[in-house]
C-alpha cells in the first residue's frame, strides 16, 4: 500500500536514504573537499574547520559504507580517501545546495536575528 502523502515518505524509499546522508552535518563537507582531489585524513582537518578527528573518522567510515568514498592505503602511514564513482554523482547536487546557500545565507541569517530580537 502506497502512502498517500507520496513515496518519499515511505520508510524504505531511497529518497529517505539520500536525506540520511545529505543531513549528516559533516558528511556534505567531506564529500565536498574530496570533489577536488583524493585527500589524507590530517588534509580533511585543515580544510574543514571545526570538525574534530574523531568525528571525521567517524563520518568518512559511514561515507564508506555507503559506497560513497574508499580508503586507499598506499603505504602504511600514507592513507588517502577519494570519491567513488557513486561519490562523485553527489558533487553537483552539492554544488547547487552551496550556491543557494551563498545567494540566501544573508536572508536567512537576517530572518534569524529578527525573530529572536522580537522575542526579546
Amino acid at each position: 500500500m502506497q502512502n498517500a502523502a507520496g513515496p518519499a515518505f515511505l520508510a524504505d524509499c531511497p529518497t529517505r536514504l539520500a536525506v540520511e546522508i545529505i543531513s549528516d552535518k559533516w558528511a556534505v563537507l567531506v564529500l565536498f573537499g574530496l570533489s577536488q582531489q583524493p585527500r589524507r585524513h590530517g588534509e580533511l582537518v585543515d580544510l574543514i574547520g571545526g570538525v574534530s578527528r574523531k568525528v571525521l573518522t567517524e563520518t568518512l567510515r559511514r561515507l564508506q559504507q555507503y559506497g560513497l568514498v574508499e580508503r586507499r592505503a598506499e603505504a602504511p602511514r600514507r592513507v588517502e580517501y577519494r570519491l567513488t564513482e557513486l561519490g562523485l554523482t553527489l558533487v553537483e547536487p552539492i554544488e547547487v545546495l552551496t550556491d543557494w546557500a551563498r545567494d540566501h545565507g544573508a536572508a536567512i541569517a537576517d530572518f534569524q536575528e529578527t525573530t529572536s530580537a522580537e522575542d526579546v
